[in-house]
């Protein structure tokens, strides 16, 4: 019987393991325009939050926004693919960005080598939610943003440090629409979250999931 190489092995082992990762990922919750329903629905997901707010600072209905305006709640969310031409589909997307926080390759190689979280995946909501709270509250020190400020900061996240500074947001009006909807998302959640009381996990049912799920 012929021997399948080492090299070809562990391709097909890691190919595996993307392919049960992804069948794994979470559905989207059903109604994803209430912060309260989102909740109770996905209790682990108050839960991820609440510790991404605890760690870096930025308000939970900050983080839910944009990952409503990112991915829509959807673990898998990817960018269109390219056109050649402008008409002809093409294999290659318009970016690298991906999962919950649509976060770019670089970004999310960055996060993981500052927090020493390797294992961490952008299907992962957790990880996500983290990953945005990371990038605001650094955006928020070395921008001098509030950290309520959802407009700003969804263009900082939009447009990178850099670009915010250079104001290259001013040329792009559909943008500044965009962002505009995420401030008034946030405000709609923050409302939201403070006439429900979602109630977190267990004690016990928080400590078995371990952070790297």
């Amino acid at each position: 019987m012929k021997t399948i190489p080492i090299a070809n092995r562990e391709f097909i082992i890691l190919m595996t393991i993307a392919l049960l990762l992804s069948a794994c990922a979470e559905p989207q919750p059903q109604n994803i325009d209430n912060a309260c329903d989102i909740f109770s629905e996905k209790k682990a997901w108050y839960d991820a939050a609440i510790s991404s707010q605890e760690r870096w600072n930025i308000p939970v209905e900050v983080t839910l926004a944009f990952i409503h305006q990112e991915s829509s709640f959807r673990a898998n969310a990817k960018p269109p693919r390219g056109k050649l031409l402008g008409f002809i589909p093409w294999f290659g997307r318009v970016s690298s960005a991906s999962g919950y926080a649509q976060a770019l390759d670089a970004s999310w190689s960055e996060y993981k080598k500052e927090t020493g979280r390797w294992y961490a995946r952008r299907s992962n909501f957790k990880h996500s939610a983290d990953f945005i709270g990371w990038y605001n509250d650094k955006s928020a020190r070395t921008l001098n943003l509030s950290r309520n400020d959802a407009y700003s900061l969804y263009l900082a996240y939009h447009e990178g440090r850099d670009g915010f500074k250079r104001k290259t947001y001013n040329q792009k009006p559909w943008l500044l629409k965009v962002a505009n909807k995420v401030k008034q998302r946030t405000a709609d959640y923050r409302r939201q979250l403070a006439s429900c009381a979602v109630q977190p996990r267990s004690w016990l049912s928080r400590w078995m999931h371990f952070d790297f799920l």
